[in-house]
């Protein structure tokens, strides 16, 4: 491939929003980065549509306990999505340095990782409320997933987690990834993990009975829709670690999460429709 900087944009864009010069005293070549600010803005995305949610009678839970349960999601997020890259994608970095897992400014989370400490944030957390946790869940994971959009969007603007070598008009030469075009994947899993995921689980949630009828259900559907995304996406992005029969990490650990995803849905279905015929 002869493509040159001529041929595609070349991606220089800052990770910073806001940088300090690197002279000033102890805060020098700190700053605001577009990631960090991802997180903070999915969070209140995500508590603003929790709220809403509250307000149209769709959830119990006011803003009072809404902002304790953030704060909980947020800690799953973080601690779950660190653990989850340094045992999916880097524990032979770990093992040879322990300490490695606080090393969080050199980067480094994975999405499964994030949804399993999301799962036990809204465990405990619907114990401390006596709230059923797949009702429970059935609400973030409908929130979650503009934090999911924001991220993807973060990462293409840090210029990582590119995607493979393509010649497609809309290719992206990212330097750190050898000046050759590439595919932006992470624009595509803004655009299907996030802006697909999330039409389709607001249809479901606000067009439906499904958060009444079947508890557990929508969470099931939302790890069915990301892990076949995420699955078709990896297609597109450069596996950042080894294979696993022949699969990148994403892809494999889609499918353990597909798997959970219709483990759930069978139970949420099996569930509803015991519960429908006990009060026959």
């Amino acid at each position: 491939m002869n493509a040159t900087a001529a041929d595609h944009w070349v991606h220089n864009l800052s990770p910073f929003l806001l940088r300090f010069p690197e002279s000033w005293p102890l805060i020098g070549g700190a700053g605001i980065r577009y990631y960090g600010l991802a997180y903070i803005l999915g969070a209140v995305a995500g508590y603003y549509l929790l709220l809403l949610y509250h307000r149209k009678g769709r959830s119990p839970f006011n803003s009072d306990q809404l902002s304790v349960m953030i704060l909980a999601l947020m800690a799953g997020v973080l601690i779950g999505g660190r653990i989850g890259f340094v045992l999916f994608y880097g524990l032979q970095d770990f093992l040879q340095n322990p300490l490695s897992i606080v090393a969080v400014w050199k980067g480094g989370m994975a999405s499964h990782g994030g949804f399993i400490g999301v799962a036990i944030a809204v465990i405990w957390f619907s114990r401390q409320h006596k709230f059923p946790p797949l009702s429970t869940g059935d609400l973030v994971v409908s929130a979650a997933v503009p934090g999911l959009f924001l991220g993807r969007i973060a990462n293409f603007i840090n210029g990582e987690l590119w995607g493979r070598i393509t010649d497609v008009p809309w290719a992206v030469i990212f330097p750190q990834g050898g000046w050759v075009p590439r595919h932006p994947s992470q624009l595509y899993e803004a655009l299907l993990e996030g802006l697909v995921l999330f039409t389709f689980l607001q249809w479901r949630l606000w067009k439906t009975s499904i958060l009444q009828k079947h508890p557990g259900r929508l969470s099931g559907e939302f790890l069915v829709g990301y892990s076949i995304l995420r699955f078709f996406c990896e297609f597109f992005r450069e596996p950042d670690a080894s294979l696993i029969a022949g699969l990148s990490r994403g892809q494999f650990y889609s499918i353990l999460s597909l798997i959970a995803g219709v483990g759930l849905m069978a139970f949420a279905i099996k569930t509803s429709r015991k519960i429908a015929s006990n009060q026959a």
